[in-house]
């Protein structure tokens, strides 16, 4: 049998904390519990050796468990990732074994494109909302994967605060956040 890459959290306990991390291992065990933890999987420690030992390359069976894995996340939560009348939208966290807050990187709303946040402003009649939430999107990927640093983004934004006559980024407007993350 393949090695076990991946775990969906209902998989996982508290003692797995060498395997899933400090973070999957705690959601797990809160899953477990029966706590209200929104349904997501842990790619383990073990996966992430790996991918160090690949030359920083994520390898076929890693890559097609993680695959797997958002299938099933599809199947448990009836959204489809990418969709777009239903979107699967799913957050990264990093973890580790040892507790590091605030060391690690997050990306959150991962599925987010422009056609998706179309979709989203029409379903939750907040468009300012759904361009903010892919503006933040699109900051988050940038910087943690892009290494495109925060500041450049800060930069952006205080150009159209400025150009807009308003001190307070909630004071920009849906299309002020469209055109930023553009």
């Amino acid at each position: 049998m393949a090695k076990k890459w991946v775990y969906l959290f209902s998989e996982g306990n508290a003692n797995m904390r060498e395997l899933l991390g400090g973070k999957g291992a705690n959601l797990a065990e809160m899953t477990s519990l029966g706590l209200p933890v929104p349904q997501g999987f842990t790619i383990t420690t073990e996966a992430c050796t790996q991918y160090y030992e690949d030359g920083r390359t994520i390898n076929d069976e890693i890559q097609a468990q993680i695959n797997e894995y958002i299938v099933k996340m599809e199947e448990i939560t009836g959204k489809k990732f990418g969709d777009t009348e239903n979107p699967l939208l799913v957050s990264v966290r990093s973890g580790a074994r040892a507790s590091m807050p605030g060391m690690m990187d997050t990306i959150l709303n991962l599925g987010l494109n422009e056609t998706v946040v179309n979709v989203i402003a029409e379903k939750s009649n907040n468009p300012r909302w759904a361009w903010d939430c892919y503006r933040r999107f699109i900051q988050m990927y940038s910087d943690v994967v892009m290494e495109v640093g925060k500041k450049y983004f800060e930069e952006l934004i205080d150009q159209m605060k400025a150009k807009k006559g308003v001190t307070q980024d909630v004071d920009l407007t849906a299309e002020d956040l469209k055109e930023l993350a553009g």
